[in-house]
């Protein structure tokens, strides 16, 4: 039985050098990968992924009875996602120095047996390509979404998502990076980080808690970074999520989101990152999750940060050290922005149907920290309809009688109280044609002491027309409004009043999408928000 570290790297290197090799794409050779945990095989054809006897706070491989469950475990749960690509778990046999895949005799070894597809065709380097695109993103979440939607919720007396144990996980996760620091800045990082863990751990506990009996612990992925997503036939597929811990697996589902984000964010795609976040959202209605979102973004950076820790730990002084830690110091001062004040603020939009207020919306909330909440969507969500589900226009009845709308406005209130207690900018995406709509986000942001921006969206008629006629071709928008709606909108609207102007920015409609993208087209908007 291969139980110790030196027996696992004389038969992998067997492996690479004879066993496999028959295996292979004709006219290549086998690839290792080694991470801190595991050896991967690759052949061409499929991928032999042998887990390392090793051992951490967070797990333990050092016997081939825990090794071979995991892998058992591996593939059970990642066939939920990617069932193309985990095919089975074979046993290794022989011996450590001639050892045979699938062969008879005792195990000295198991592997999970993958079909492998191109490298380059991981979500990490489609971005550093720039082939990763806002629709890839938007269908990324409506995978996320269905995944939680369908995912085991966990039993109380199962002990997953207590608050007291994912502050454990979290002060683990620091205590082993300190015990690795060397220096007086790097010490002090880490201080304060564990400093400011703990003060918002208290401040969150109440909203963990909710959380935990309100369903949100799942068996989810665990480790939804873009390392561990492929495009395959065509699609982003998820894998390899984590089977060795299932403390770290079963988990709420926005410790999963913020992962993603996370890591979108490390990447320099913050624009994408707010993209996946309000895609999720918006599918899923989840905006109270928005309060532990910073307490997750900053634990998952934590947790890169760690492992980048751990894997320098393993390597001799050189390059490959270096890249390590310089990974390791990437993460330590993410996870110090998210610790950071942010300011917090209410911004509506403005303008009748066809104006441009969710496209250029959208454009605002990719370069501002912002939530954004949609009447249109609310409004279906109130009916219990799905977002993209047609839910009729006629007005005055249905979804659009007085009473309606008033639900959805004050729906849409509540919401932007719980992304501005969790000290986000909501973004209000609504017509906002009467006063009092207006007043009710005025009256709340007063309330809450942050500032207010209306943001008028203003465009021809002859423009709003034609774009309503297009989106209603094209289809898949959450709006069900057409010209009948509009031409009741262009009657009864009550513009914006002399005493409303001062917390107005105006915003030509019409100038195109990709000016729409650029920061500094928001600088009134920003400057507001940002005002002391």
């Amino acid at each position: 039985m291969a139980d110790g570290s030196a027996d696992q790297a004389r038969l992998v290197d067997a492996l690479a050098r004879g066993a496999l090799l028959g295996r292979r794409r004709q006219g290549g050779g086998i690839r290792v990968i080694e991470t801190h945990i595991s050896y991967v095989l690759l052949t061409g054809a499929h991928a032999y992924k042998i887990k390392k006897a090793v051992k951490f706070e967070f797990l333990d491989f050092t016997t081939l009875p825990v090794r071979r469950h995991c892998c058992e475990e591996e593939l059970r749960l990642n066939r939920r996602l990617a069932p193309e690509i985990y095919l089975d778990v074979v046993a290794i046999t022989g011996t450590f120095d001639d050892p045979e895949v699938g062969g008879t005799g005792e195990a000295l070894e198991y592997a999970v047996r993958m079909r492998e597809f191109p490298q380059d065709a991981l979500a990490s380097v489609l971005l550093a390509r720039n082939e990763l695109s806002g629709g890839d993103i938007d269908a990324l979440a409506d995978q996320v979404a269905a995944f939680h939607a369908s995912a085991e919720v966990a039993r109380a007396e199962d002990g997953f998502g207590v608050p007291q144990d994912i502050l454990g996980l979290a002060a683990a996760n620091l205590a082993q990076i300190r015990t690795h620091a060397t220096t007086l800045d790097e010490r002090d990082a880490i201080e304060a980080l564990a400093a400011w863990t703990g003060s918002e751990y208290l401040a969150r506990e109440p909203t963990l808690r909710a959380r935990r009996d309100g369903g949100f612990i799942r068996e989810c992925h665990g480790d939804l970074h873009l390392g561990n997503m492929a495009r395959v036939n065509g699609r982003l597929t998820i894998f390899d999520c984590i089977e060795f811990n299932a403390a770290m697996r079963w988990i709420d589902v926005m410790s999963e989101i913020a992962f993603t984000v996370m890591d979108l964010e490390d990447r320099g795609r913050r624009d994408l990152a707010r993209r996946f976040l309000n895609a999720y959202l918006e599918i899923t209605g989840d905006y109270a999750g928005v309060r532990v979102l910073r307490f997750y973004l900053a634990y998952r950076a934590l947790v890169r940060a760690k492992i980048h820790r751990l894997r320098a730990a393993q390597l001799e002084s050189g390059a490959a050290q270096a890249s390590a830690l310089a990974e390791y110091r990437g993460y330590v001062d993410l996870a110090r922005s998210y610790a950071r004040q942010r300011r917090a603020a209410i911004v509506l939009t403005h303008g009748p149907s066809g104006c441009g207020k969710t496209a250029l919306s959208q454009a605002l909330l990719e370069a501002t920290e912002a939530v954004r909440i949609r009447t249109d969507v609310e409004r279906k969500r109130l009916h219990a309809l799905a977002p993209r589900e047609r839910g009729g226009a006629d007005i005055g009845r249905g979804l659009y009688t007085p009473e309606a709308t008033d639900a959805t406005y004050r729906r849409a209130r509540a919401l932007a109280a719980e992304v501005v207690s969790a000290g986000f900018v909501a973004l209000v995406d609504a017509t906002s044609l009467q006063r009092w709509q207006r007043d009710l986000f005025r009256t709340l942001a007063s309330d809450l002491g942050v500032p207010f921006v209306i943001v008028a969206f203003v465009a021809r008629e002859s423009v709003m027309r034609w774009r309503i006629e297009r989106r209603a071709a094209e289809g898949g928008d959450a709006s069900d409004a057409d010209l009948a709606v509009l031409e009741h909108q262009l009657r009864t609207r009550q513009p914006l009043a002399d005493d409303e102007r001062a917390d107005v920015v105006d915003y030509d409609a019409e100038r195109s999408l990709e000016s729409a993208r650029l920061p500094e087209t928001w600088r009134g908007v920003l400057d507001r928000i940002e005002r002391p």
